[in-house]
């Protein structure tokens, strides 16, 4: 497993924006390249989900709920991983997890908690 650590949640109005980001400190260029990374949430009460994903190839994926709205990428020089949120709305209100694969290891980080509200 690795070390990943999430930043950037917090408070926002509905219809704002937030970005979070996703670093891999331990990690050297040459292997962070090998990992599919991705986000995933996780509001009380529910199971964790899939929000968006980006293979080490570059290949985006997303939930339906963050088409249009959410945008993953991913900078390899600097071993980190962004998910910018646009058009907050109080149902993306959750825990976000910063997720690392290789083969059929995962990794997550410490989370990191989005509040959207009026």
């Amino acid at each position: 497993q690795i070390h990943l650590v999430e930043s950037g949640g917090g408070s926002v109005q509905p219809g704002g924006s937030l970005r979070l980001l996703c670093t891999a400190p331990r990690l050297i260029f040459s292997t962070f390249i090998q990992y599919d990374m991705a986000w995933y949430r996780q509001a009380p009460g529910k199971q964790r989900e899939l929000v968006a994903a980006i293979t080490n190839s570059g290949t985006t994926n997303y939930a339906e709920s963050a088409k249009g709205r959410f945008t993953i990428s991913r900078n390899n020089s600097r071993k980190t991983v962004t998910l910018q949120m646009n058009s907050l709305q109080s149902e993306d209100t959750a825990t976000y997890y910063c997720n690392s694969r290789r083969g059929s290891v995962d990794s997550w980080g410490q989370g990191t908690q989005v509040t959207v509200g009026s």
